[in-house]
């Protein structure tokens, strides 16, 4: 593997931990009401996966069943960014 690729799969690694991340301090504030400590990181991790999230959430927006909505465009950039990583780290 090339530097390059391992520099890109070290990244995609990273950034689907941000990923984790934002997707457990969701869940951490909708349990337990949010904030101190979980607010701020959940600032962070927003701010770190938001530019990708976004457009994605533009074209394919949160589904609604009931009073619950699941944000396909979080999966769907978790999906891609699986792939993307498996497609480097294969080369």
């Amino acid at each position: 593997m090339s530097t390059i690729g391992a520099l890109l799969g070290t990244v995609l690694l990273l950034f689907q931990l941000v990923l984790i991340a934002r997707l457990v301090l969701d869940w951490v504030g909708v349990l337990a009401g949010g904030g101190g400590w979980s607010s701020s990181a959940r600032r962070v991790t927003h701010a770190v996966t938001e530019p990708v999230i976004a457009p994605v959430r533009r074209v394919l927006p949160p589904v609604r069943i009931g009073s619950v909505s699941i944000d396909l465009a979080f999966v769907v950039v978790f999906v891609a960014v699986l792939v993307l990583r498996w497609i480097v780290l294969s080369l």
